[in-house]
C-alpha cells in the first residue's frame, strides 16, 4: 500500500557533561581546575528530498535518535560533539505532533530543511567555575536533556490539478495518456491505492502537474474506506477534474457521482468546494456521435454553477486536447504558490520554555513535609550540582527569586522542618 501516513518516535542527543579535574603536572603541586566543558548534543533534523515519492521508510523504523555530546575531559579538552540525525522526506510532507495533531512544519515551496529537535548544550567544565574565593570548583554543569517527541508525518500530494471520481471511471486510463505516468489500469472495481503524479507537457501553453488522487466512496469524509487518506491530497490541488463515466458502461449514474463527491468535499472542508471544477464525461468513444442524453444532463446540473462539462475518451483521445488547454487557462488566472500549512506547535515553546509554567508548593500532613514542584524547579535541579557549598547557594536564591521561599513560610514551615523537592529532601534553615 502507498504509504502516505506514518508516526515515529524523534530524540535530539543529550548535551555531554562538563568535567571536574585539576592540573596534575611536576612541580605544579596546587594546580587549577582544567575540566573541560561537554559536547554539543546532535539535532533531529528534516529534510526534503526529491527523489522520494513516499513516507514507506518510515513504516519500517519507527525510533530515531540523534547521538549524544561526550563528556568534556582533562587538561580543557571538549568533549566531542553529538552527529546530527538528518531524515529524508518527501516534498509535501506535513510533520504533526502527534498527541495534539497540531501541525509542526510542512515541508512544501521553500521549507526545505528544519531544525525539529536541538540538541542539548554542553555542560561547563569546573575550570569555568574558578573564582578568587573558590579557586578549586569540585563541580561542573550537567549537560542540557535531550528533547524528545512522537510525530506524525503525512504526504500531501502536490499537484496543480486533481483527478476525482468513483472506481473504475477511466482516471487511470486519461492520466497514462496525457501524462508521462504509467499507471497499473485494468478493469478493476476498487480504488487506486497510490496517487499517480505525471506532467502534462503542452506546446501551445504552460504545462502542469496532474494527480490521480484515490478514489473514495460515500462516507469518506468519516473517514469510512480510503476517506481521509484521498481527501488529504485534495487539498492541495488547486483544479479538480471530475472523471465520469459518460457512457454509463458500469451502470453508474454520473450525475449522482459528482454529487457524492462534491458531498464528501463539502463534509471535509466547505473551502475546497471553491477550487475550480471540471467535468470530464469519459468513454465517449463507446458512443454514437458527440454528445447523449448523460452529456445534455451534466451540463444541465453543473455548468450554471461554473462547472464546464467536457465529452472525452482517454482512449482515442476524443476531446482530451480542448479539455487540457481549458485547465491550463483556468490555472493561469490562480496563484503559482504551492499551498503551505500554517505551523501551529512550537516545538522549542512546547519542550523548552517552562520558565513561566506554575509551581506548588504544599504541606503533606501524611510525610509532615513540605513539597515544592515545577517544571522549571526540575530542569534546575538538573543543571545544578548541590552537594557543592556553591551550586547549593545558587539553587537557594533560585528559589528565594521565584517566590518559594516566601510561600514556605506562609505555609508555617520552621526552621528544621522538611523541604521535598522531587525526591530530594532537605531542612529548612532561614
Amino acid at each position: 500500500m502507498f504509504a502516505d501516513r506514518a508516526k515515529i518516535f524523534i530524540k535530539s542527543g543529550k548535551g555531554g557533561d562538563g568535567h571536574v579535574s585539576f592540573r596534575r603536572e611536576k612541580y605544579v603541586p596546587d594546580g587549577g581546575p582544567d575540566g573541560g566543558d561537554g559536547g554539543h548534543g546532535g539535532s533531529i533534523i528534516f529534510e526534503v528530498d526529491e527523489a522520494l515519492n513516499t513516507l514507506t521508510d518510515y513504516r519500517h523504523k519507527r525510533k530515531y535518535v540523534a547521538e549524544s555530546g561526550a563528556e568534556g575531559g582533562k587538561k580543557n579538552c571538549h568533549g566531542k560533539n553529538g552527529e546530527d540525525l538528518v531524515l529524508k522526506v518527501p516534498a509535501g510532507t506535513v510533520i504533526k505532533d502527534a498527541e495534539t495533531d497540531k501541525v509542526i512544519a510542512d515541508m512544501s515551496g521553500d521549507n526545505k530543511r528544519i531544525v525539529l529537535l536541538r540538541g542539548g548544550r554542553g555542560g561547563k567544565g569546573n575550570q569555568h567555575y574558578a573564582t578568587p574565593t573558590m579557586q578549586a570548583p569540585k563541580y561542573a554543569q550537567p549537560g542540557q536533556p535531550a528533547l524528545e517527541l512522537e510525530v506524525k508525518l503525512e504526504l500531501k500530494v502536490i499537484a496543480d490539478v486533481g483527478l476525482v471520481g468513483f472506481p473504475n471511471v477511466g482516471k487511470s486510463t486519461f492520466l497514462s495518456r496525457v501524462t508521462n505516468a504509467k499507471p497499473k489500469i485494468a478493469n478493476y472495481h476498487f480504488t487506486t491505492l497510490s496517487p499517480n503524479l505525471g506532467v502534462v507537457d503542452m506546446p501551445e501553453a504552460k504545462g502542469f502537474v496532474i494527480a490521480d488522487i484515490p478514489g473514495l466512496i460515500e462516507g469518506a469524509s468519516e473517514g469510512i474506506g480510503l476517506g481521509h487518506e484521498f481527501l488529504r491530497h485534495i487539498e492541495r490541488t488547486k483544479v479538480m477534474i471530475h472523471i465520469v463515466d459518460g457512457a454509463s458502461v458500469e451502470g453508474r449514474d454520473p450525475v449522482a457521482d459528482i454529487k457524492a463527491i462534491r458531498k464528501e468535499l463539502e463534509a471535509y472542508d466547505p473551502e475546497i468546494l471553491n477550487k475550480p471544477q471540471v467535468i470530464a464525461a469519459n468513454k465517449m468513444d463507446a458512443v454514437y456521435g458527440d454528445t447523449n442524453e448523460i452529456i445534455e444532463t451534466l451540463k444541465a446540473e453543473f455548468e450554471h454553477l461554473g462547472i464546464k462539462v467536457f465529452p472525452i475518451s482517454a482512449v482515442s483521445g476524443q476531446g482530451v486536447k480542448e479539455l487540457l488547454f481549458h485547465v491550463s487557462g483556468l490555472l493561469e488566472t490562480l496563484p503559482r504558490e504551492v499551498v503551505v500549512f500554517e505551523p501551529e506547535y512550537d516545538v522549542d515553546e512546547e519542550l523548552m520554555d517552562t520558565d513561566t509554567e506554575p509551581f506548588t508548593v504544599i504541606y503533606d500532613e501524611e510525610e509532615d513535609e513540605y513539597v515544592v514542584e515545577g517544571p522549571r524547579i526540575e530542569r534546575m535541579l538538573g543543571y545544578t550540582n548541590i552537594d557543592s557549598e556553591k551550586g547549593f547557594l545558587f539553587f537557594q536564591n533560585f528559589l528565594k527569586d521565584q517566590g518559594i521561599l516566601e510561600q514556605l513560610e506562609e505555609l508555617g514551615i520552621e526552621e528544621g522542618d522538611t523541604v521535598r523537592l522531587y525526591g530530594l529532601s532537605f531542612e529548612y534553615y532561614k
